[in-house]
Protein backbone atom coordinates (compact mmCIF):
# COMPACT_ATOMS: atom_id res chain seq x y z
CA UNK A 1 0.00 0.00 0.00
CA UNK A 2 3.06 2.46 0.63
CA UNK A 3 4.04 1.93 -2.62
CA UNK A 4 1.13 2.84 -4.30
CA UNK A 5 0.69 5.91 -2.53
CA UNK A 6 4.43 7.03 -3.41
CA UNK A 7 3.56 6.20 -7.00
CA UNK A 8 0.03 8.55 -6.77
CA UNK A 9 1.88 11.46 -5.29
CA UNK A 10 4.65 11.37 -7.97
CA UNK A 11 1.64 11.43 -10.44
CA UNK A 12 -0.07 13.98 -8.75
CA UNK A 13 2.61 16.45 -7.65
CA UNK A 14 4.89 15.53 -10.93
CA UNK A 15 3.32 14.27 -14.12
CA UNK A 16 -0.10 16.21 -13.84
CA UNK A 17 1.90 19.54 -13.24
CA UNK A 18 4.29 18.67 -15.92
CA UNK A 19 1.91 18.20 -18.50
CA UNK A 20 -0.39 21.60 -17.93
CA UNK A 21 3.40 23.49 -17.73
CA UNK A 22 4.38 21.67 -21.28
CA UNK A 23 0.85 23.24 -22.58
CA UNK A 24 1.56 26.32 -21.42
CA UNK A 25 5.12 26.64 -23.16
CA UNK A 26 3.96 25.42 -26.29
CA UNK A 27 1.40 28.39 -26.17
CA UNK A 28 3.68 30.89 -25.39
CA UNK A 29 5.93 29.55 -28.12
CA UNK A 30 3.11 29.81 -30.78
CA UNK A 31 2.65 33.52 -29.66
CA UNK A 32 5.98 33.86 -31.15
CA UNK A 33 7.67 37.43 -28.81
CA UNK A 34 10.41 37.32 -27.62
CA UNK A 35 9.52 37.31 -24.27
CA UNK A 36 6.97 34.67 -24.94
CA UNK A 37 9.31 32.80 -26.34
CA UNK A 38 12.38 32.60 -23.41
CA UNK A 39 9.66 32.00 -21.01
CA UNK A 40 8.03 29.11 -23.46
CA UNK A 41 12.08 27.71 -23.64
CA UNK A 42 12.30 27.79 -19.89
CA UNK A 43 8.82 26.27 -18.71
CA UNK A 44 10.01 23.59 -21.64
CA UNK A 45 12.91 23.34 -19.80
CA UNK A 46 11.77 22.95 -16.37
CA UNK A 47 8.81 20.43 -17.31
CA UNK A 48 11.81 18.00 -19.11
CA UNK A 49 13.84 18.54 -15.63
CA UNK A 50 10.79 17.81 -13.47
CA UNK A 51 9.60 14.96 -15.65
CA UNK A 52 12.95 13.04 -15.64
CA UNK A 53 13.58 13.56 -11.88
CA UNK A 54 9.93 12.12 -11.56
CA UNK A 55 10.71 9.22 -13.37
CA UNK A 56 14.46 8.54 -11.75
CA UNK A 57 12.97 8.40 -8.41
CA UNK A 58 9.88 6.35 -9.70
CA UNK A 59 12.24 3.78 -11.03
CA UNK A 60 14.42 3.90 -7.47
CA UNK A 61 11.59 3.35 -5.50
CA UNK A 62 10.89 0.36 -7.73
CA UNK A 63 14.04 -1.34 -7.45
CA UNK A 64 14.33 -0.53 -3.84
CA UNK A 65 10.91 -2.36 -3.19
CA UNK A 66 12.27 -5.56 -5.36
CA UNK A 67 15.51 -5.90 -3.33
CA UNK A 68 13.05 -5.36 0.18
CA UNK A 69 11.22 -7.85 -1.20
CA UNK A 70 13.75 -9.94 -1.80
CA UNK A 71 15.86 -9.77 0.97
CA UNK A 72 12.53 -10.13 3.28
CA UNK A 73 12.27 -13.34 0.81
CA UNK A 74 15.67 -14.68 1.72
CA UNK A 75 15.54 -14.19 5.10
CA UNK A 76 12.55 -16.30 5.61
CA UNK A 77 13.79 -18.87 3.57
CA UNK A 78 17.61 -18.88 5.29
CA UNK A 79 15.58 -18.58 8.63
CA UNK A 80 13.86 -22.16 7.47
CA UNK A 81 16.51 -23.59 6.07
CA UNK A 82 18.58 -22.95 9.93
CA UNK A 83 15.73 -24.29 11.53
CA UNK A 84 15.31 -27.40 9.98
CA UNK A 85 18.81 -28.98 10.73
CA UNK A 86 18.52 -27.05 14.33
CA UNK A 87 14.94 -28.95 15.02
CA UNK A 88 16.53 -32.49 13.87
CA UNK A 89 19.53 -32.01 16.05
CA UNK A 90 17.58 -31.17 18.87
CA UNK A 91 15.38 -34.21 18.20
CA UNK A 92 18.04 -36.81 17.84
CA UNK A 93 19.85 -35.26 21.05
CA UNK A 94 16.66 -35.94 23.19
CA UNK A 95 16.75 -39.13 21.94
CA UNK A 96 20.18 -39.86 22.83
CA UNK A 97 19.04 -38.89 26.46
CA UNK A 98 16.19 -40.84 26.78
CA UNK A 99 17.30 -44.58 24.80
CA UNK A 100 20.96 -44.43 26.42
CA UNK A 101 22.40 -47.52 26.02
CA UNK A 102 20.70 -48.99 22.99
CA UNK A 103 23.80 -49.11 20.54
CA UNK A 104 21.78 -49.18 17.27
CA UNK A 105 19.87 -46.28 18.33
CA UNK A 106 22.77 -44.36 19.78
CA UNK A 107 24.77 -44.96 15.96
CA UNK A 108 21.42 -44.01 14.58
CA UNK A 109 21.08 -41.25 16.04
CA UNK A 110 24.91 -39.59 16.12
CA UNK A 111 24.75 -40.68 12.39
CA UNK A 112 21.94 -38.35 12.32
CA UNK A 113 23.79 -35.28 14.30
CA UNK A 114 26.61 -35.36 11.94
CA UNK A 115 24.80 -35.41 8.95
CA UNK A 116 22.93 -32.72 10.62
CA UNK A 117 25.69 -30.38 11.92
CA UNK A 118 27.57 -30.37 8.25
CA UNK A 119 24.24 -29.51 6.64
CA UNK A 120 24.13 -26.44 9.35
CA UNK A 121 27.96 -25.68 9.08
CA UNK A 122 27.55 -25.93 4.45
CA UNK A 123 24.74 -23.10 4.82
CA UNK A 124 27.04 -20.91 7.44
CA UNK A 125 29.79 -21.52 5.15
CA UNK A 126 27.77 -20.41 2.35
CA UNK A 127 26.64 -17.08 3.68
CA UNK A 128 30.04 -16.19 5.19
CA UNK A 129 31.83 -16.31 1.56
CA UNK A 130 29.03 -14.33 0.13
CA UNK A 131 29.45 -11.65 2.80
CA UNK A 132 33.11 -11.79 1.83
CA UNK A 133 32.09 -11.60 -1.88
CA UNK A 134 30.00 -9.09 -1.26
CA UNK A 135 32.63 -7.32 0.65
CA UNK A 136 35.31 -7.33 -2.16
CA UNK A 137 37.36 -9.41 0.19
CA UNK A 138 36.84 -12.75 -1.44
CA UNK A 139 40.79 -13.68 -2.45
CA UNK A 140 40.86 -16.68 -5.28
CA UNK A 141 44.37 -18.70 -5.28
CA UNK A 142 45.70 -19.50 -8.36
CA UNK A 143 46.99 -23.15 -9.26
CA UNK A 144 47.31 -25.34 -11.93
CA UNK A 145 44.89 -28.49 -11.68
CA UNK A 146 43.76 -31.61 -13.54
CA UNK A 147 39.93 -30.87 -14.75
CA UNK A 148 39.10 -34.35 -14.35
CA UNK A 149 40.34 -34.04 -10.49
CA UNK A 150 37.99 -30.90 -10.00
CA UNK A 151 34.97 -32.51 -11.66
CA UNK A 152 35.63 -35.93 -9.60
CA UNK A 153 35.91 -34.12 -6.43
CA UNK A 154 32.63 -32.09 -7.27
CA UNK A 155 30.85 -35.26 -8.03
CA UNK A 156 31.92 -36.81 -4.95
CA UNK A 157 30.64 -34.32 -2.97
CA UNK A 158 27.34 -34.52 -4.90
CA UNK A 159 27.48 -37.78 -4.28
CA UNK A 160 25.55 -38.66 -1.04
CA UNK A 161 22.86 -36.91 -2.30
CA UNK A 162 23.18 -39.07 -5.65
CA UNK A 163 23.40 -42.51 -3.74
CA UNK A 164 20.34 -41.70 -1.14
CA UNK A 165 17.95 -40.49 -3.92
CA UNK A 166 18.92 -42.65 -6.81
CA UNK A 167 19.99 -39.94 -9.40
CA UNK A 168 21.27 -41.46 -12.73
CA UNK A 169 24.01 -39.59 -13.66
CA UNK A 170 26.67 -39.67 -16.98
CA UNK A 171 30.05 -38.01 -16.46
CA UNK A 172 32.10 -37.51 -20.31
CA UNK A 173 35.50 -36.16 -18.83
CA UNK A 174 37.78 -36.88 -22.02
CA UNK A 175 41.87 -37.99 -21.49
CA UNK A 176 44.18 -35.31 -22.45
CA UNK A 177 42.49 -32.26 -21.45
CA UNK A 178 44.62 -29.32 -20.45
CA UNK A 179 44.99 -28.20 -16.97
CA UNK A 180 42.94 -25.26 -15.76
CA UNK A 181 44.76 -22.53 -14.05
CA UNK A 182 42.24 -22.05 -11.13
CA UNK A 183 40.97 -21.69 -7.32
CA UNK A 184 40.20 -25.15 -7.18
CA UNK A 185 37.83 -24.95 -4.27
CA UNK A 186 36.07 -22.34 -5.47
CA UNK A 187 35.42 -23.86 -9.27
CA UNK A 188 34.45 -27.41 -7.45
CA UNK A 189 32.07 -25.26 -5.29
CA UNK A 190 30.47 -24.12 -8.38
CA UNK A 191 29.96 -27.60 -9.94
CA UNK A 192 28.48 -28.11 -6.71
CA UNK A 193 25.81 -25.97 -7.17
CA UNK A 194 25.40 -26.86 -10.66
CA UNK A 195 24.33 -30.21 -9.62
CA UNK A 196 22.52 -29.32 -6.61
CA UNK A 197 20.59 -27.33 -8.90
CA UNK A 198 20.28 -29.87 -11.30
CA UNK A 199 19.08 -32.89 -8.72
CA UNK A 200 16.21 -30.13 -7.05
CA UNK A 201 15.16 -28.91 -10.38
CA UNK A 202 15.43 -32.31 -12.25
CA UNK A 203 12.55 -34.56 -13.73
CA UNK A 204 11.40 -38.03 -12.47
CA UNK A 205 13.27 -39.99 -12.75
CA UNK A 206 16.14 -37.60 -11.94
CA UNK A 207 19.03 -37.61 -14.90
CA UNK A 208 22.20 -35.34 -14.77
CA UNK A 209 24.71 -35.16 -17.67
CA UNK A 210 28.27 -33.58 -17.24
CA UNK A 211 30.38 -32.98 -19.17
CA UNK A 212 33.91 -31.41 -20.19
CA UNK A 213 35.69 -30.57 -23.40
CA UNK A 214 38.17 -27.79 -24.62
CA UNK A 215 36.99 -25.35 -27.66
CA UNK A 216 38.78 -22.37 -28.88
CA UNK A 217 41.22 -21.88 -25.76
CA UNK A 218 37.80 -22.09 -23.68
CA UNK A 219 37.45 -25.05 -21.15
CA UNK A 220 33.16 -25.76 -20.87
CA UNK A 221 31.76 -27.89 -18.26
CA UNK A 222 27.98 -28.32 -19.09
CA UNK A 223 25.94 -29.69 -16.28
CA UNK A 224 22.53 -30.73 -17.70
CA UNK A 225 19.31 -31.72 -16.23
CA UNK A 226 15.88 -33.31 -17.44
CA UNK A 227 13.95 -30.76 -15.38
CA UNK A 228 11.05 -28.80 -16.50
CA UNK A 229 13.25 -25.93 -17.97
CA UNK A 230 13.17 -21.95 -18.05
CA UNK A 231 11.41 -19.70 -19.68
CA UNK A 232 14.08 -17.44 -21.55
CA UNK A 233 12.64 -14.05 -19.85
CA UNK A 234 14.22 -15.70 -16.15
CA UNK A 235 17.66 -16.79 -18.20
CA UNK A 236 18.90 -13.84 -16.36
CA UNK A 237 17.51 -13.00 -13.23
CA UNK A 238 18.46 -16.44 -11.90
CA UNK A 239 22.04 -15.09 -11.34
CA UNK A 240 20.40 -12.17 -9.44
CA UNK A 241 21.23 -13.07 -5.53
CA UNK A 242 17.81 -13.65 -3.73
CA UNK A 243 15.90 -14.14 -6.66
CA UNK A 244 13.89 -17.21 -7.39
CA UNK A 245 11.84 -18.15 -10.45
CA UNK A 246 8.35 -17.52 -9.15
CA UNK A 247 6.59 -20.76 -9.81
CA UNK A 248 4.93 -23.81 -7.52
CA UNK A 249 7.77 -26.11 -7.95
CA UNK A 250 10.40 -23.57 -7.31
CA UNK A 251 8.79 -22.23 -4.56
CA UNK A 252 8.77 -25.72 -3.00
CA UNK A 253 12.40 -26.35 -3.47
CA UNK A 254 14.67 -25.20 -0.48
CA UNK A 255 17.51 -22.65 -1.27
CA UNK A 256 18.38 -19.44 -0.12
CA UNK A 257 18.65 -18.29 -3.80
CA UNK A 258 23.05 -17.64 -3.55
CA UNK A 259 23.77 -20.56 -5.07
CA UNK A 260 23.56 -19.40 -8.60
CA UNK A 261 24.84 -15.62 -7.73
CA UNK A 262 28.26 -17.67 -6.58
CA UNK A 263 28.70 -19.22 -9.32
CA UNK A 264 28.63 -16.34 -11.99
CA UNK A 265 30.73 -14.24 -9.16
CA UNK A 266 33.69 -17.08 -9.26
CA UNK A 267 33.22 -17.63 -13.07
CA UNK A 268 33.69 -13.56 -13.63
CA UNK A 269 36.65 -13.75 -11.00
CA UNK A 270 38.31 -16.22 -13.16
CA UNK A 271 37.75 -14.03 -16.00
CA UNK A 272 35.30 -16.77 -17.25
CA UNK A 273 31.21 -16.79 -17.36
CA UNK A 274 28.43 -19.31 -16.96
CA UNK A 275 25.96 -19.76 -19.97
CA UNK A 276 22.47 -21.19 -19.87
CA UNK A 277 20.39 -23.30 -22.59
CA UNK A 278 16.92 -23.88 -21.15
CA UNK A 279 13.49 -23.69 -22.44
CA UNK A 280 9.99 -24.83 -20.84
CA UNK A 281 10.22 -29.04 -21.24
CA UNK A 282 13.09 -29.19 -22.40
CA UNK A 283 15.42 -29.40 -19.37
CA UNK A 284 18.53 -27.11 -18.61
CA UNK A 285 22.12 -27.16 -19.43
CA UNK A 286 24.13 -24.79 -17.20
CA UNK A 287 28.01 -24.25 -18.85
CA UNK A 288 31.02 -23.11 -16.95
CA UNK A 289 33.36 -21.20 -19.62
CA UNK A 290 36.53 -20.63 -18.27
CA UNK A 291 39.92 -19.54 -19.90
CA UNK A 292 42.98 -22.58 -20.60
CA UNK A 293 45.81 -19.72 -19.59
CA UNK A 294 48.90 -20.73 -22.74
CA UNK A 295 51.11 -20.96 -22.04
CA UNK A 296 51.50 -22.75 -18.30
CA UNK A 297 54.23 -24.68 -17.36
CA UNK A 298 54.29 -27.19 -14.12
CA UNK A 299 57.18 -25.39 -12.79
CA UNK A 300 55.92 -21.77 -13.02
CA UNK A 301 52.76 -23.42 -11.14
CA UNK A 302 53.33 -25.91 -8.63
CA UNK A 303 50.88 -28.31 -6.88
CA UNK A 304 51.06 -25.70 -4.16
CA UNK A 305 48.95 -21.81 -4.54
CA UNK A 306 50.62 -19.93 -7.27
CA UNK A 307 52.15 -16.23 -6.18
CA UNK A 308 49.91 -14.77 -7.70
CA UNK A 309 46.02 -14.52 -6.60
CA UNK A 310 42.90 -12.95 -7.87
CA UNK A 311 40.54 -10.85 -6.22
CA UNK A 312 37.08 -11.41 -7.39
CA UNK A 313 34.16 -8.75 -8.25
CA UNK A 314 30.48 -9.63 -8.62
Amino acid sequence: MGYRRIVLLLLYLGIIPGVLLSAIGVFLLILGEALNLLAGILVLTFTGTLVTGVILVWAFVRRERNLSELQADFVSKVSHELRTPLTSIRMFTETLKMRRGETVTEDRCIEALDRESARLQALIDRLLDWGRMESGRRTFELAAHEVSDIIAEAIGAFEPTRTERDVKLRVDVPAGLPKLVCDRPAVVDALVNLLSNAYKYGGSPREIDVRARADEGKLRIDVRDNGAGIERREHKRIFLKFYRVDDKLTRKQDGSGLGLAIVQYVMRAHSGKVEVLSAPGQGSTFTLVLPLKRPVTDALLPDGPHALSAKGGA
